[in-house]
């Protein structure tokens, strides 16, 4: 298979790029190169997507399928309208940040209620602020579903494993490997839901070879978060300076009332969002997703490949999280 990844140098393009790569398609990447490194035996091809003419290092190529992570309504009409007629097969990734916060658990992709789109005079979630990064991916489904070219739109949930730029997942393994007495946020029994990037990356490209088309929902099955912590903590906690983690759980509306942020973010709790608001955001159906193929490692593989990864990018300080001091101080509280 002929691939074109628009990106492909930074996580999920780059996991996309990689695992295509490795199956023995010929795969070429569009970008401008400066975010990082293409994986061994694939083509980089500079591109700037901002440029009127910017695809044009493409021209006259074609190409069996081609994944795009573009957040931007501008670049993805650009790319449509420079490659559309020359591809057979486009997947877009999207995110579940299409739906409400409060949109209900298991609705179906193809008939769930959206966000509104954006406005005609937004394009850059970066400049326009965090809030319109949702609206700007329902504006690009749009032009995707327009285009007339075979697609599949992937709502991508909560993406982990080697590489993530969020810390959101890596803080939970770096901090159980510490160990002692880790603050749990919320109850046992509340859902947490994601995915490994090099799971979705495999399942985009066969996805993609099968000529899936349609909205799915790119994320594993809901786990607990008691389930979730627990199995971390048994694989990555065995040698722990402070000794094995003990998980203590405090209550929601104690971490809220503390100001602790949700979900991630400086002085927050990684993957944690407020019930029953955010329950959807957590409990999406996948059911059409596996059956068109996705396959999940176990979370423990996970867990132990993101802290190696963590720990041979030299344990940089962490994105999110709270610092030892105030979580010792939020426990005692309990």
């Amino acid at each position: 298979m002929r691939l074109l990844v628009l990106g492909g140098t930074v996580f999920l393009g780059r996991a996309v790029a990689a695992y295509a790569a490795a199956a023995g398609d010929e795969v070429t990447c569009a970008a401008r190169g400066a975010s990082g490194a293409v994986p061994p035996g694939v083509e980089l091809v500079r591109v700037d997507r901002d440029a009127p003419d910017g695809l044009a290092p493409l021209a006259g190529r074609e190409f069996d399928a081609v994944l795009d992570v573009a957040r931007r309504p501008s670049q993805v009409r650009g790319a449509l309208a420079a490659l559309a007629h020359r591809v057979g097969h486009w997947t877009f990734i999207s995110t579940g940040s299409v739906y409400p916060p409060s949109a209900p658990p298991g609705e179906l992709p193809e008939s769930a209620t959206l966000v509104d789109p954006a406005p005609p005079e937004v394009d850059d979630p970066e400049v326009a602020g965090g809030e319109f990064y949702g609206p700007l991916k329902v504006v690009c489904e749009q032009a995707v579903r327009d285009s007339g070219v075979p697609a599949l739109i992937n709502r991508a949930g909560l993406i982990v494993g080697p590489e993530d730029p969020s810390d959101r997942f890596t803080w939970w393994p770096v901090r159980l490997a510490r160990g002692g007495e880790v603050l749990a946020p919320g109850a046992p029994e509340d859902p947490v839901q994601f995915v490994d990037v090099r799971d979705l990356a495999a399942w985009s490209v066969e996805a993609a070879r099968a000529g899936h088309t349609g909205v799915f929902n790119g994320v594993g099955t809901p786990v607990t978060r008691g389930e979730f912590l627990a199995s971390i903590a048994a694989r990555v906690g065995g040698e722990a300076p402070d000794g094995p983690p003990r998980l203590v759980w405090v209550e929601q509306d104690a971490l809220l009332a503390a100001g602790v942020q949700p979900w991630s973010g400086e002085r927050s709790m990684p993957l944690w969002l407020p019930l029953p608001r955010y329950a959807g955001f957590l409990q999406r159906d996948v059911q059409a997703t596996l059956a068109a193929g996705l396959v999940t490692r176990p979370l423990v593989d996970t867990a132990a490949d993101t802290l190696a990864w963590y720990r041979a990018a030299g344990s940089p300080p962490l994105r999110c999280g709270l610092d030892p001091a105030d979580e010792a101080e939020l426990i005692a509280k309990a």
